[in-house]
């Protein structure tokens, strides 16, 4: 071990062996530009903190599945953020907790089964060996995409013309609803109610944010026209197909007329006070939810239920208006505090935003 001012820097051998990983597997990951260790006067390797933080991010990229060339390709260029590859660990392991927390109820259930002279069926076979494959790797699911959404993207030139072709209107199966529109030499993508987004290409087909971590990926059918585009977010791909933008502008128009107006909606103290009474019970209807939505709610409906414990018995729901992005917003008197709702509607009535917070 050698110190370099305040930093520590670590043998091959050393970092191997603390880590947990083989020289070669060092030497293997050098060799795809992953990692370019520091040189001593007798070329002797030495690994410092940047160094191990790369190892950490492969590490982590490895356990979900991803092959060495995909991490090189992934990673070749870019910066470490040690902030996304806790985030990554963290989802990746959480998931694995999951799996596992599965697995052991079917298996208890199994146990049960069988001492009570039943026999195992078929389904529940199936099942058993669903629910206990640890083994299978977990690329694609909700913590890879997270960190693939949050890597850094490249902005290139492509052919405005494109641009043109991708214009229009989207709708999801759930009724949400977004419109791409080609001005001032840009690409703009907006879900409706909301502000126009700039866009910019980093292949002829993807696109991203560079205010927010989304991405959006146009499609084209056999026609060679394109037909649909992902909405890439939070660990998520929505799928939305070409519709009528008339229609769809009239719908924005009649969002932002309730806006403008502070207008309810019609059905909306209703539909608050079951997704009240659905969390306060640790069951949220997530069928009732636009997918994106769902995954969120799975994740924290148990810090949901556990503040609506502490909250006591709703006593009083008043409507204080609809925000700029129309938002309906409540505030809900409980027995020992008041929590401000905010939730919309798609319009298949599918809930496509919800959020609560503490008010003073």
């Amino acid at each position: 071990m050698h110190g370099r001012g305040q930093e520590i820097l670590l043998t091959a051998h050393e970092c191997a062996s603390r880590i947990g990983l083989s020289i070669r597997a060092l030497r293997l990951y050098e060799k795809h530009g992953l990692i370019s260790p520091r040189r001593t006067s007798k070329q002797w390797r030495l690994y410092g903190s940047d160094e191990v933080t790369r190892l950490n991010e492969i590490i982590a990229l490895k356990s979900i599945g991803l092959s060495l060339r995909g991490i090189s390709k992934l990673l070749r260029g870019q910066p470490t953020d040690l902030a996304q590859i806790l985030a990554l660990q963290r989802d990746a392991l959480s998931d694995t907790r999951s799996r596992a927390e599965r697995g052991l109820t079917v298996i208890e259930a199994l146990q049960t089964k069988i001492r009570s002279g039943t026999s195992a069926s078929v389904d529940d076979l199936m099942t058993l060996a669903k629910e206990t494959n640890m083994a299978e790797p977990l690329k694609d699911t909700v913590a890879w995409r997270r960190y693939e959404q949050m890597r850094p993207r490249t902005e290139i030139a492509i052919d405005t013309a494109l641009y043109d072709e991708y214009a229009g209107a989207y709708e999801t199966a759930d009724g949400t609803l977004s419109i791409v529109s080609h001005h001032d030499g840009g690409i703009f993508y907006r879900i409706v109610g909301q502000s126009d987004i700039e866009i910019f290409p980093e292949s002829e087909t993807e696109f991203f944010m560079k205010v927010l971590p989304v991405q959006i990926t146009f499609e084209r059918g056999q026609d060679q026209r394109v037909q649909h585009l992902r909405h890439h977010q939070n660990g998520f791909e929505d799928h939305a197909f070409k519709t009528d933008l008339d229609q769809v502008r009239n719908i924005e128009d009649a969002v932002q007329e309730r806006i403008r107006e502070q207008k309810p909606l019609p059905e909306g103290e209703i539909v608050l006070r079951d997704v009240i009474e659905e969390h306060a019970r640790g069951e949220p209807d997530l069928d009732r939810m636009s997918p994106a939505l769902a995954v969120l709610a799975e994740e924290q409906k148990d810090f949901i239920q556990a503040e609506l414990e502490k909250a006591g018995k709703l006593k009083h729901l008043s409507f204080k208006g609809v925000s700029q992005v129309g938002l309906d917003i409540y505030d809900a008197d409980f027995e020992h505090a008041t929590i401000e709702w905010g939730f919309a509607l798609t319009h298949r009535g599918r809930i496509s935003h919800l959020y609560l917070r503490q008010t003073p």
